[in-house]
């Protein structure tokens, strides 16, 4: 216990200076608890405002895809680029070493392989589980326009209550019905959706053309989805696209791991994301690096 004798008061409060009320560079976070914060601080720089999310998590419908056979193998060398890892527990207990220490966004629905109506889904994954995962975030897919757009949308308003119980935010992951078109209609109708529920930030794809009307129209932070493998140049440009036009990152998958070298692909889309790089700036650098890929470097203007 301190001493009692010669307590002095405090006497310089500073009067002349407000007190100031800072807010939270993450839209659409300001009012959330110091651990949603500190979370989501974890996989959006504060420098940027963006993040580069690298998305694994394929395996739980497709089985072992294409670059994903070994994890331990095509995907740990590519970590020290990424922001923030996309997995399930499955893979990240398996397969990835607790010492990396990228936050986690872990997939938290299933229940359809692809052979089936992918939007049958369920929630996967207890709260208290992905909090003994050190999960930064919890995904779930909402399929909105699918047969079972109800039951999908759910999962995310129950994820979302469980997520005020455990302080971990939510990714709220637009799914596409079999008859939904990808424009910026159909996107900002499930974005919006998304967000009201409560997800913290939403992950979505690209669309052209009114793509600035969905990120407007959308109050927390939009990551756009790799989606289907593109050319290499093609992914910078819609990476770019994407950036340009308002969204706070992109969460790719199969346009890294399954480029023809993935640890340059992942640089030039960092170089664009972090770096505000042009895309034909962002290919030069990927060239250069897949001829001579060595130590991963810094995202560059």
């Amino acid at each position: 216990m301190a001493d009692l004798d010669d307590v002095k008061g405090g006497r310089n409060f500073f009067a002349g200076t407000p007190i100031p009320h800072r807010g939270f560079f993450v839209q659409g976070a300001h009012s959330l608890d110091w651990g949603m914060k500190n979370r989501l601080a974890q996989i959006f720089d504060a420098r940027s405002g963006r993040t580069l999310m690298l998305a694994i998590d394929h395996g739980y419908f497709q089985g072992p895809t294409t670059g994903l056979e070994r994890i331990d193998v095509s995907i740990l060398p590519l970590l020290s680029c990424a922001d923030a890892l996309m997995v399930t527990r499955g893979v990240l207990r398996t397969s990835i070493p607790p010492e990396m220490n990228k936050p986690i966004v872990l997939r938290c629905t299933a229940g359809q392989s692809v052979l089936k109506e992918l939007s049958n889904e369920s929630l996967s994954v207890a709260a208290d589980d992905a909090a003994r995962l050190n999960a930064s975030a919890m995904a779930a897919q909402a399929y909105v326009g699918a047969q079972y757009e109800h039951e999908s949308i759910c999962n995310v308003a129950e994820l979302v209550d469980r997520s005020q119980r455990t302080g971990i935010p939510v990714l709220g992951v637009t799914g596409i019905g079999k008859d939904m078109a990808r424009d910026a209609r159909y996107l900002g109708l499930a974005t919006r959706i998304v967000a009201e529920i409560g997800a913290h930030f939403v992950k979505t794809y690209y669309c052209e053309p009114d793509f600035e009307d969905v990120v407007l129209g959308c109050p927390v932070p939009i990551v756009v989805a790799g989606g289907k493998k593109l050319s290499e140049i093609d992914a910078l440009w819609m990476a770019f696209k994407s950036i340009d036009q308002g969204a706070a990152g992109v969460d790719m998958g199969r346009n890294i791991f399954q480029a023809e070298h993935p640890l340059a692909m992942i640089q030039a889309v960092r170089a664009i994301v972090h770096g505000n790089a042009r895309p034909e700036y962002a290919f030069d650098l990927y060239c250069s690096l897949k001829e001579n890929v060595a130590a991963p470097i810094s995202a560059v203007s």
